[in-house]
Parts: C-alpha cells; sequence; structure tokens
C-alpha cells in the first residue's frame, strides 16, 4: 500500500477519535452509541418523531451518525440542532415544534391542493381527493407547469426552527443527507458543511410534485430512490458500529392491490424499499465473510442491524395519508412511534454492542 493510501484510515481514524472527544456533555458516561438511518414518507415520518422521542426521553443511547432522506432528513436536521442546543429534552421540544408547524400549516396537504387548483380554479368539489387524483394523473403534467413558482412551505419552516449553520458545524453528531442526481441518477450524500436547507430540501424533492432542487451545477430529486436511506456512510465515518433503522414504507402487505390507486401506492412503497434492501444484502454478506474469516476483520468491521418498523402501525394506511398533515394522525403516529421505541429498547437494548437484532437475511429474501 502507498505512503498515501496508508495515510488516509489514519486520518479518518483521528477524525472520528476527535468527534468522539467534542461529545456535548448530553452523553452520559453510560449511554451506548447508536447510528440511526431514518426513511423518508411524507407524513408517517410522525412515526419517526415519535420513536426519536422515546429514545430521546429513555436517555441510554447517545447518537453517533444519523442518515436520513425526505422526511428522515427533516427529523434528522432538527434532532441534531437539537441535541447541540441544549441535549435531548431541547431535540424533544425542537421535533415537536415542527411537527406541529407542519400541522399548523397544512404543509403537505396545502402544497398539492395548491397545485390541483392551479389547474381546476375554484372547482374543487366535496370528498375530492386531492392525492388520489394527482397520483392518477401525474404523468401528465410537470411540475414546472403545475407549480410554477415551485411552491414548498416546509423550507420557510425548516429555516425557521433549524439553525443550519450550528446543523453544518456540529461536532456531537454526523449527519448524511440523501438525494438522487437527476441526470446520472446516482446518489448524492450531503454530509457536515453541505448539510444546508437546500440539501434538505433536495433529499424530498418528489419529482412529480417539486422541481428538481438545484445546487451547484446538479439538479436533484428526493433522495428515496437511491437511499432510503444510505447506510454504507456509516461503515467508515462513524464510530459506532450498530445501525438503528427506523423503517415507515411498509415492506409486506398482505392483500394483492387491485384498484389503480392501490398499485400505484404498492409500486411506490416497492420502489422506495428497493435501495435499502439491496444494501441489507451487502451488509450481510460483508458480515458472513468476516465470521467465516474470509475477510481481514482489521479492514472490514461487522455491522449490528436492529430495526423499528411502522408496518403494525401503518397497516391500515395507504400512500394517500402521507400527504395527511391533521395534528390528531400526527399524535396517532407519534404514540405510535413512542410505543414501538419503548418495546425496543425493553426488548434489545442489552444487544446493543453485542450483536444485531434484525435478521437480515430473513428482511430481503
Amino acid at each position: 500500500m502507498s505512503e498515501a493510501g496508508d495515510a488516509r484510515p489514519r486520518r479518518r481514524l483521528a477524525d472520528i477519535a476527535g468527534r468522539l472527544r467534542g461529545r456535548s456533555s448530553r452523553a452520559r458516561s453510560n449511554t451506548k452509541a447508536i447510528n440511526l438511518a431514518l426513511q423518508g414518507g411524507g407524513a408517517h415520518g410522525a412515526f419517526t418523531w415519535g420513536v426519536l422521542d422515546a429514545l430521546l426521553d429513555d436517555g441510554r443511547v447517545s447518537v453517533d451518525a444519523i442518515s436520513g432522506t425526505s422526511a428522515g432528513a427533516m427529523n434528522a436536521v432538527v434532532l441534531a440542532d437539537g441535541l447541540e442546543r441544549g441535549g435531548n429534552d431541547t431535540a424533544r421540544e425542537r421535533l415537536e415544534q415542527f411537527w406541529a408547524g407542519v400541522s399548523r400549516h397544512g404543509i403537505a396537504a396545502s402544497s398539492v391542493d395548491e397545485i390541483i387548483r392551479n389547474m381546476f380554479g375554484f372547482w374543487h368539489p366535496p370528498g375530492f381527493s386531492t392525492y388520489g387524483f394527482f397520483q392518477q394523473f401525474t404523468g401528465l403534467m410537470s411540475p414546472y407547469r403545475m407549480n410554477p413558482l415551485n411552491i414548498n412551505p416546509l423550507r420557510k419552516l425548516l429555516e425557521s426552527l433549524v439553525d443550519f449553520d450550528r446543523v453544518m458545524h456540529c461536532k456531537s453528531v454526523r449527519l448524511f443527507i440523501s438525494a438522487t442526481d437527476v441526470r446520472t441518477g446516482k446518489i448524492r450524500v450531503f454530509s457536515g458543511g453541505e448539510v444546508d436547507a437546500a440539501a434538505v430540501m433536495a433529499s424530498a424533492a418528489l419529482p412529480f410534485l417539486f422541481q428538481a432542487v438545484e445546487i451547484g451545477d446538479n439538479a436533484y430529486w428526493d433522495g428515496g430512490y437511491t437511499g432510503n436511506p444510505a447506510l454504507w456512510p456509516f461503515f467508515q465515518q462513524s464510530a459506532a458500529d450498530d445501525i438503528l433503522l427506523v423503517q415507515v414504507n411498509p415492506t409486506t402487505r398482505e392483500d394483492v392491490p387491485k384498484t389503480a390507486q392501490q398499485i400505484v401506492e404498492r409500486v411506490s412503497e416497492i420502489t422506495f424499499n428497493n435501495s435499502l434492501l439491496a444494501e441489507l444484502r451487502a451488509i450481510d454478506f460483508v458480515n458472513r465473510m468476516i465470521a467465516e474469516h474470509r475477510l481481514d476483520p482489521r479492514r472490514y468491521r461487522t455491522n449490528r442491524l436492529h430495526r423499528i418498523e411502522a408496518t403494525d402501525a401503518l397497516g391500515d394506511y395507504g400512500a394517500s395519508t402521507k400527504f395527511d398533515t391533521s395534528w390528531t394522525f400526527f399524535q396517532e403516529l407519534r404514540d405510535a412511534g413512542a410505543a414501538a421505541g419503548k418495546a425496543w429498547l425493553a426488548d434489545h437494548y442489552d444487544a446493543i454492542g453485542k450483536h444485531g437484532t434484525l435478521d437480515l437475511r430473513a428482511a430481503f429474501t
């Protein structure tokens, strides 16, 4: 190996050690470090809010790094900002303020409603399902025509709650925000000083609803197509070997979809889980190769995977509810997420640092 090749791992280890030394006082000496992987899912991200609230309230885990996509990216930056401002309690308060803001302004629903009103003027009959209609006709009109002003109230809310300068210089938690490069189709992971409001909005830019977010010379769409969320940044840029995945896109559905809307919704769920399943398959392969002494453990490490999923909580809700911004719905999902988080801690806290609790083979086969 060249001298330059030898230096890179040393610099990476030095960076990790420096971040550990700089970890804020919120991390107690008896906490266990984990990485958080937060999926996107629109309003369903309120389930993730509940999980995070339970973890923060419990206080026995500290967060080394967070990888987030779309709604997961928003939860990630609000969480990191809150931890930097004042620790776990402040992070809990900021997360509640964020979701209350989304509900108060009806952001997701109002964005779609405004686009539809631009198309049909005052005609908006009672019982009209905006999202259902939108799904059926997204292929007919471009957001550059339906939403020429590129309206996205979420950015204003985020900028009012999150100090992005603080986030970009965060020392206690490392962030990885995924987006999809429109031209190449490849994943783009923003981290460190790159995590600004534009990066988060790029991660959540659904291509049939919002114009691509331009950053520098590139244009980006929702990160769910290529990394929902990305796990590989943890492998070399985090000191923690335990990854807790909060998965809000249902992996399985018992019923075969029959209606056009059901089919579109299930295709969306499958699409937004594909990149994650591929990464789980790769992690399982590396873990097995290490266990069978076919890979050098000095160069590769075993990653312990854990998962909290929303399949049970969201089993009766279709993808259309990703645009439901009612406070009662958010509270229901938050409570379900908090219950799932507490149950996971009760069942699996002792496994952190010892072994994974997610059956990887079952997850992708």
